[in-house]
């Protein structure tokens, strides 16, 4: 059997005189919008740092012509409200008084507020953009609402330290 090639080279078409031609299509640059739910676990610190390291382009590493085309990282804390319902205590129930309620709300922002300084430290490191965002409600529900609203294009979370048939 024998074989032949096209040696042809590729015919160019020249428009006609006068012809308007439309500039070269010219492909934009899409920012990627990550966002990473975090609470005190490592697995959520775990999934960050991947996240950092695997998703997000580092405008310091790669030079980037603007910085607002450089990737961003949206890490989101939710906090889970404090139930003042009756606790037991013995025979009768004892409930929470406004005073107890409001310092463990304080409590628990300012432990948010630490947790959302370390990951936008981790951020700061890495030299990526981040904002950070506090919900309060079911983590679950607020996490995937506030991803659905920002149009978040990957969402990327920790896996809470549980193994493959306990999950």
């Amino acid at each position: 059997m024998e074989t032949t090639r096209a040696t042809e080279s590729p015919t160019v078409v020249e428009p006609p005189p006068g012809a308007v031609v439309p500039p070269p299509v010219v492909e934009q640059k899409r920012m990627m919008k990550v966002m990473v739910g975090i609470d005190d676990s490592d697995y959520g610190f775990y999934a960050l740092k991947w996240a950092l390291e695997n998703l997000i382009k580092y405008s310091g590493a790669r030079p980037v012509a603007n910085q607002m085309e450089s990737d961003m990282i949206t890490v989101v804390h939710v906090l889970q409200p404090f139930q003042h319902f009756a606790f037991p205590a013995g025979p009768s129930a004892v409930y929470a008084t406004t005073g107890m309620v409001e310092s463990v709300r304080k409590a628990q922002e300012e432990a948010a507020a630490g947790l959302l300084s370390r990951a936008l430290h981790l951020c700061k490191e890495k030299m990526i953009k981040a904002e950070t965002l506090l919900l309060e409600g079911d983590p679950k529900d607020k996490i995937c609402e506030a991803a659905a609203q920002m149009h978040v294009d990957l969402l990327v979370v920790g896996s809470r330290g549980l193994g493959k048939f306990k999950r």
